[in-house]
């Protein structure tokens, strides 16, 4: 059942949007799905070739660019829009890209929304909220009140990718009040599946490991991700779309907490390798402790619930899938691995 029966995805080329595409592809076949990407490193036509036809038309284009963005939300009924500059340590080198894409790209879609009175999703992220103790410096251990994200968590960005994110929430908040956008916002957990840039932590460390390279832990690996599969974040962002109530915020999360050591010792086991066959490397610059998402409203109004419940049995998948792929990724190793060489040094 879906409201909507032609759709802009932006960044729909990239590792999340093109996972809702083919969500979307699979599962509602009276839904046109117009790609509107700029294809940067983070955007790969790959991701989508598979699918590209009478149903799903890829744009290249920026959306920054108002006259195009015009032209396809005249046709449309609704924008999700997933475009987004998204790496820390990009951020970090140079904050530009962040600060247009991020920023100035959600004000002219939300212009275009405006101007055509088109339902528009904000896709963001839960780095909008900074982060938070580990669960054993907790009086709660992590299950009290204050000790997880929630959609009242005041807004304490730590980064120019995430501060940007914060900024774009804050204009479609503010849209929404001053001009009646009908839009929704959903603040999302740490994904992973397949087509992830193999410059995020998990795959990099799959691809370490096929490509013969030791994988790496950063600083002492109990940093705190709070992941969902990507199909699960599809799922969720489509209900909400649909569903969910105009001018509201929903958390997106699985319930799955694990510090970077385990994930990382998981990927070892089931990639039959010995537990500590991984280098230590010097922290990420800004690396935020812990993420944590509680996710009660979206489950409790929207009645929805993660499908990938094992994060063990996704991980498996996802291993799978870049052993399958690796024609997709193994062209860009050793550009990665030298970009990382420039600021992380072997400690152990």
């Amino acid at each position: 059942m879906t409201k909507y029966k032609n759709i802009i995805v932006t960044g729909g080329a990239g590792f999340i949007g093109s996972n809702f595409v083919h969500y979307v592809y699979n599962n509602y076949p009276n839904v046109h799905i117009t790609i509107l990407d700029k294809l940067t490193y983070a955007g790969n036509r790959a991701n989508v070739e598979s699918i590209l036809g009478d149903r799903v038309e890829l744009v290249v284009g920026d959306i920054i660019d108002k006259e195009l963005v015009d032209k396809l939300a005249s046709k449309a009924d609704a924008i999700v829009h997933y475009a987004a500059e998204s790496h820390n340590d990009n951020s970090l080198n140079d904050p530009s890209p962040f600060i247009y894409t991020n920023f100035v790209g959600t004000y002219t879609l939300l212009e275009a929304a405006r101007k055509y009175d088109i339902r528009f999703h904000h896709v963001s992220t839960d780095e909008v909220y900074g982060d938070l103790p580990l669960r054993e410096d907790l009086p709660g251990h992590g299950e009290l009140p204050g000790e997880k994200f929630t959609e009242d968590t005041k807004y304490n960005p730590s980064s120019p990718y995430s501060s940007t994110k914060a900024a774009s929430d804050l204009i479609v908040r503010a849209w929404i009040k001053s001009f009646g956008i009908r839009a929704t916002i959903s603040n999302c957990s740490n994904n992973y599946g397949p087509y992830q840039h193999i410059e995020k932590f998990i795959p990099r460390q799959i691809t370490n490991i096929l490509s013969g390279i030791k994988p790496k832990l950063y600083g002492n690996g109990k940093n705190v991700r709070d992941w969902i599969h990507t199909n699960d974040h599809s799922s969720a962002v489509w209900t909400i779309l649909n569903e969910g109530k105009i001018g509201e915020t929903y958390l997106i999360g699985a319930n799955g907490e694990k510090n970077n050591k385990e994930v990382l010792e998981l990927i070892l086991k089931e990639m039959h390798m010995p537990n500590d066959f991984y280098d230590h490397v010097t922290d990420r610059v800004g690396h935020d402790l812990r993420y944590a998402i509680d996710s009660t409203k979206l489950y409790k109004e929207l009645n929805w619930k993660p499908k990938y419940t094992n994060f063990e049995e996704g991980l498996r998948q996802t291993i799978q899938w870049y052993k399958d792929n690796q024609e997709w990724w193994e062209h860009e190793k050793d550009e990665v691995e030298a970009n990382y060489a420039k600021t992380q040094k072997i400690i152990q």
